[in-house]
């Protein structure tokens, strides 16, 4: 290596070594190892020239995704690398941000005027050449543009991510201003003049949104409440979404600093105590380090730890290590707690293991968690009330796999006795009572096929419930009576992809959104064309919004940004109809050309279960939707009801939007390719035929 590069490192060595104390030397080896860096970049090339053009006047500069959305960009405005290189433009592609490498940066600026720098965030490859060509002689220091213009305008972003959608424009002037009358090139700014978008109604400014929930029997449904006139600070992972369900908590922290913001605070209000959340999976990776520095500043805060049994936020994994209830009460009775006190919805299993808890700890059902909570923020200094019950999708998968008792009950409500209310979901604040539509009025009822069992809903003075013991679930044998939305409808031809095609997934998590753009990939593989996903699930599990954005093209090469940008988007299947009406849905969708199919099933979002009256303004949601995308290609139906039908539940209504887009000619993708990747992935058992769903 050190011959090929002709880099003769220091004696001692490019690395730390034993003793390195803080020194000069510290300092000249990082110089060190910059020069290693660049004489190995000298001589293997990480850098690309994309676009050669050997009497070129201008250069553009990218890296990373940034040079994937500008080729993007030109593939929009139909400006080829060929075209470019004939006008006289360069494009280089920078591999190693980092140093930079000057002997292949200069070749490359030789002869130019000015040089685009196309680059994500902050200025990192463009002050690097700046500070290159700065004392260049005359005729070798080209201008330097990036992030401002010659003015020193703004120019390419710093904020946010770097889109095509965003670049378009500013490419497309910077081409136009240099090559303002190029035969080549051609009107490319026509592009950007043709197409703006529609206003969109959006919700009326997103004001309905789908906001992730506690799961259906969640242990947060009852563990993050607190006493009137109590405050408490959120922890991170799902105890942060306490803090829009009206439970007076609030606050931003990051792990192992939980109760830091009250302690440095308190000196300066009035109040006097504090509860602070906190899972068990936050303590033993860092949060006993924040009831630590609570002791020892002597802050008067109680610490809610949720002993759930799995790191629910992220999967249900097992917290790595070992932990149980009473090895946290001892662990916080040595670091000075003042007291402990153990909650949990079966509190009768610690009669026979009390003695490994501290002398003083004090064991409760969670019907008292109310009362256990005012005693505690009554005392000065630090107490810690564990409050235990098992995650309830780890209670769901456990089930499942026989590893942890199923109750033999359900309950149910009798919609002839139920008024409607809605102190059920006061109760339980759970997410599986829904509302049902009756000749009386709006009741509800209990989704059982969300239900876990928690069966806190009982808690109010409802005569309306009905318990069911030792009797299962029957599943619908057949669609009987169902209409079916494809009858009469002749094939469509699969969407040409010469020209690429985009689509955009949207729902609910849970309901196949990532499956279906899983399938439509492994279909486009077995065609032999290109495909590239982007899955933004984020708080799927619980109820979040998810999306999926698809691209296929003939080849793999034919895909640079994946994401579906403003007015780009060929087809959205949109799950669920207020993430369909979302901004973030409409402003890809082109009037006259998305093909846009949307299942009108009602969802109630967790708001329902604080607000009896609470509806969602489906009509609007609708219009929206035709408004952006235009009557003749804005297509509804209830899929949740046609896969509950089917299957027995709603499992598979993405399956039937599937079928539904390719009668209308929406996938790029054949009957058998589709139905053979589902088969390949193994998804719920169903089989796809284009024309029907079977």
């Amino acid at each position: 290596v050190r011959a090929a590069t002709g880099h003769r490192p220091p004696a001692d060595g490019l690395h730390h070594r034993w003793p390195d104390l803080p020194s000069p030397r510290i300092e000249t080896r990082l110089k060190d190892k910059l020069a290693a860096v660049a004489a190995f970049a000298r001589v293997n090339a990480i850098d690309r020239m994309v676009i050669e053009s050997p009497r070129a006047r201008f250069g553009i500069v990218t890296a990373g995704k940034a040079h994937h959305d500008l080729m993007e960009v030109l593939r929009r405005l139909e400006i080829t690398p060929a075209m470019l290189a004939e006008a006289g433009v360069r494009l280089y592609k920078v591999g190693l941000t980092f140093p930079v490498e000057t002997t292949r940066m200069q070749a490359f600026a030789h002869g130019l005027q000015e040089i685009l720098v196309v680059e994500e965030k902050g200025p990192v490859v463009e002050t690097q050449l700046r500070d290159l060509f700065y004392n260049a002689p005359a005729g070798a220091r080209p201008v330097i543009v990036g992030k401002r213009d010659r003015a020193g305008r703004p120019l390419v972003s710093d904020v946010g991510e770097l889109r095509p959608s965003r670049l378009i424009e500013i490419v497309a002037h910077w081409i136009a201003e240099h090559f303002p009358a190029n035969a080549t090139l051609g009107d490319h700014l026509q592009h950007v003049r043709d197409f703006t978008l529609p206003e969109l109604l959006a919700n009326e400014g997103d004001r309905v949104v789908r906001v992730p929930y506690f799961c259906a029997g969640c242990p947060h449904n009852t563990s993050t409440r607190v006493p009137e006139g109590s405050r408490a600070g959120a922890g991170i992972g799902c105890h942060v979404m306490a803090t829009w369900m009206d439970r007076d908590t609030a606050g931003l922290i990051q792990m192992g600093g939980e109760g830091v913001d009250w302690v440095s605070h308190a000196m300066f209000t009035q109040r006097e105590h504090v509860f602070q959340n906190l899972g068990d999976g936050t303590y033993y990776h860092s949060g006993y380090l924040a009831i630590r520095q609570a002791v020892a500043a002597g802050a008067t805060i109680t610490y809610k730890i949720l002993f759930n049994d799995a790191v629910a936020m992220t999967g249900g994994q097992p917290v790595d290590g070992r932990l149980s209830v009473d090895a946290i009460a001892r662990q916080v009775e040595s670091e000075g707690v003042r007291e402990v006190a153990v909650v949990s919805d079966d509190i009768a299993k610690y009669d026979a293991i009390k003695s490994r808890f501290p002398a003083g700890t004090s064991f409760h059902h969670r019907d008292e968690l109310d009362a256990v909570q005012r005693r505690l923020r009554t005392l000065a200094g630090v107490t810690v009330l564990i409050y235990e019950q098992t995650c309830a999708a780890e209670k769901r998968r456990r089930r499942k796999k026989g590893e942890m008792a199923d109750p033999a009950e359900r309950l149910y409500i009798h919609d002839d006795v139920c008024e409607g209310c809605g102190d059920c979901g006061v109760q339980s604040n759970c997410v599986s009572i829904q509302p049902v539509e009756t000749e009386f009025g709006r009741k509800r009822r209990i989704d059982q096929s969300s239900c876990n069992k928690d069966f806190s809903c009982l808690n109010g003075f409802c005569p309306s419930f009905v318990t069911v013991k030792g009797a299962k679930v029957r599943r619908q044998a057949g669609a009987a009576g169902l209409s079916d939305p494809l009858d009469g409808v002749p094939p469509a031809p699969v969407f040409p992809v010469e020209n690429g095609w985009a689509g955009i997934i949207d729902g609910i998590g849970g309901t196949g959104v990532v499956t279906i753009g899983a399938i439509l990939g492994m279909a486009a593989h077995l065609e032999g064309k290109g495909c590239g996903m982007i899955d933004m699930a984020g708080l799927a599990q619980k109820g979040g919004a998810v999306f999926s954005h698809v691209r296929i093209a003939s080849t793999p090469e034919d895909i640079n940004a994946i994401r579906v940008s403003a007015g780009k988007a060929d087809l959205v299947l949109g799950g669920d109809l207020v993430v369909s009406g979302s901004r973030k849905v409409l402003a890809a969708v082109r009037d006259g050309h998305t093909i846009f199919v949307a299942n009108t099933a009602e969802v109630m979002p967790g708001d329902f279960a604080r607000a009896a009256d609470y509806s969602l303004p489906t009509e609007r949601l609708i219009k929206a939707i035709r408004t952006a995308a235009g009557d003749e290609h804005a297509h509804f139906f209830d899929a949740t009801r046609a896969a509950s039908a089917l299957f027995g539940s709603s499992l598979g209504s993405n399956m039937f939007m599937l079928g539904f887009a390719a009668q209308k000619g929406g996938l790029p993708v054949s009957a058998e390719a589709v139905e053979n990747a589902i088969r390949l992935n193994g998804e719920l058992c169903i089989v796809v035929e284009l024309n029907h769903v079977k």
